[in-house]
C-alpha cells in the first residue's frame, strides 16, 4: 500500500503522525511510504531521518494525490478538504461530534475514515490514551500558570504557603485525563477533588493516592457545591465518539469565583462548559464573566517530541495491519479495529457520531461481508 505521512497545518501543531522508526517498519513490510517535506521538523525529526528510514520525500500535493492510507495527527482542516480523494483511507484523530462540516465532507468524498479516539481494545481506547495522559498531566501546569494575576487568574499560589491554604483544583472525570491531572495537581501541592459518575474509578484513585485526594460522585448537588469552591477546574470528561456532557452551564458559570481558571481538556469533543470554544497555543485563553478559559484543542502539541513518540508507539501496530491487509480485511481479522471506522462508503459507521447529528447509523459489519 502507498502510505502517506502528512505535515500538520493546524496552528502551532508540531506533532507528526509517524516517527522515522515507524516509517522504517512500514517500509520494511513492503509498503511505499511518502512523507511530506518538513513533516517532522517540529518534533525534531528531519527529512534526512525519514529518507534514511526508507521514505520518499514529496510535496503536499503529491502526498495527498498518491497516498492510499493517509496518516495524520489532527483532523483535516478546510484548507485540506479539496486535497482528499475518494476511496482514500484516513487514519487520524477526527473528533467528529462537534464538526458537522468535516462529517459532510467525508461522506461526500466517500472516504474511509478511522478515528484514533474511537478504536477500542478491551474496553480501552489505546490510541487516545497516550495523548490523554499528556493532556491530563499538562492541565494542572497550564492552570497553575494562568492562576497568576497578571494572566487573569485569581492570584492564588497553587501550593500555598505556611498559614495560607493552597488553591483548590476540581477535576471533572476520573478517566485517563482525570487521573493524570490528579497526579500533577497533587504534586503541585493543590487541594485536589475529583468528581466522577461511577465509583470504581474513584476507588482506583483512592487506592493510588490514599488520603491525599478527595473523591465524590458527580451529580447536580456535588457539582454545584464544588464549582463554587474551585480555583482551577479541569474538564476531563470523555464520551467515546460523542459530544462531551455539558456540565458547566451559563447559569453555573455565574456561581464561580472571579479569577477561576477552566482548563477544558474535553474541548475536542465540544467541551464541558457552555462558554468553552476552541483556542490555539498562540492565543490560548479568553475571559467570560470574570472566568478564564483555556481551551486549546491540541494541548499535547506543545510537547511534540514526547507526543509523537508516544503516538507512534500506539498507532503503528494498527497502521501496519491496515497497510498490509487493507482496511476491510484488517477489520475482519481484528474486531478491535472496527470501532475506529467512523465513516465509510458515504455512511456513518460509529453510533456516537450519528447520534450527535441525528443522522443515519450503519453498522461497520454491513461493509465487511
Amino acid at each position: 500500500m502507498i502510505v502517506g505521512v502528512a505535515r500538520e497545518i493546524k496552528t502551532q501543531e508540531y506533532r507528526v503522525g509517524m516517527t522515522p522508526a515507524g516509517v522504517r517498519q512500514l517500509a520494511g513490510d513492503g509498503n511505499m511510504v511518502l512523507v511530506e517535506y518538513d513533516a517532522g521538523t517540529g518534533s525534531g525529526f528531519g527529512d534526512d531521518d525519514y529518507a534514511s528510514a526508507g521514505a520518499m520525500l514529496v510535496t503536499r500535493l503529491e502526498l495527498f494525490a498518491r497516498s492510499e492510507l493517509l496518516i495524520k495527527v489532527k483532523e483535516p482542516l478546510p484548507a485540506e478538504y479539496e486535497l482528499l480523494r475518494p476511496q482514500q483511507i484516513l487514519f487520524t484523530y477526527l473528533h467528529l461530534a462537534p464538526n458537522r462540516p468535516l462529517v459532510n465532507l467525508l461522506l461526500e468524498r466517500n472516504l474511509t475514515a478511522f478515528a484514533y479516539e474511537t478504536l477500542e481494545e478491551g474496553g480501552r481506547t489505546p490510541l487516545l490514551t497516550p495523548m490523554s495522559e499528556i493532556a491530563g498531566r499538562m492541565a494542572p501546569l497550564v492552570g497553575a500558570f494562568y492562576l497568576q494575576r497578571p494572566h487573569g487568574g485569581s492570584g492564588l499560589l497553587p501550593c500555598g504557603v505556611p498559614g495560607v491554604p493552597p488553591a483548590r483544583a476540581l477535576i471533572l472525570g476520573a478517566g485517563v485525563v482525570g487521573q493524570g491531572a490528579a497526579r500533577i495537581a497533587l504534586g503541585l501541592g493543590m487541594e485536589t477533588i475529583v468528581l466522577n459518575r461511577g465509583s470504581e474509578r474513584l476507588r482506583q484513585l483512592d487506592r493510588q493516592f490514599s488520603a491525599t485526594i478527595q473523591t465524590r460522585i458527580l451529580n447536580d448537588d456535588t457539582l454545584e457545591e464544588e464549582l463554587s469552591r474551585a480555583d482551577l477546574i479541569i474538564g476531563a470528561l470523555y464520551s467515546t465518539g460523542g459530544r462531551t456532557p455539558l456540565l458547566i452551564t451559563r447559569e453555573r458559570l455565574q456561581t464561580l469565583r472571579t479569577g477561576t481558571v477552566i482548563v477544558d481538556v474535553a474541548i475536542d469533543q465540544g467541551g464541558c462548559a457552555a462558554s468553552s470554544r476552541p483556542t490555539t497555543h498562540d492565543n490560548p485563553v479568553y475571559e467570560v464573566d470574570g472566568i478564564l478559559h483555556y481551551c486549546v484543542a491540541n494541548m499535547p502539541g506543545a510537547y511534540p517530541r514526547t507526543s509523537t513518540l508516544a503516538l507512534t508507539n500506539a498507532t503503528l501496530p494498527y497502521a501496519l495491519q491496515i497497510a498490509d491487509k487493507g482496511w476491510k480485511q484488517a477489520c475482519r481479522d481484528n474486531e478491535e479495529i472496527r470501532p475506529g471506522v467512523n465513516v465509510v462508503g458515504g455512511r456513518i459507521t460509529f453510533k456516537g457520531v450519528a447520534e450527535a447529528f441525528t443522522m443515519e447509523y450503519t453498522p461497520i459489519e454491513t461493509f465487511l461481508g
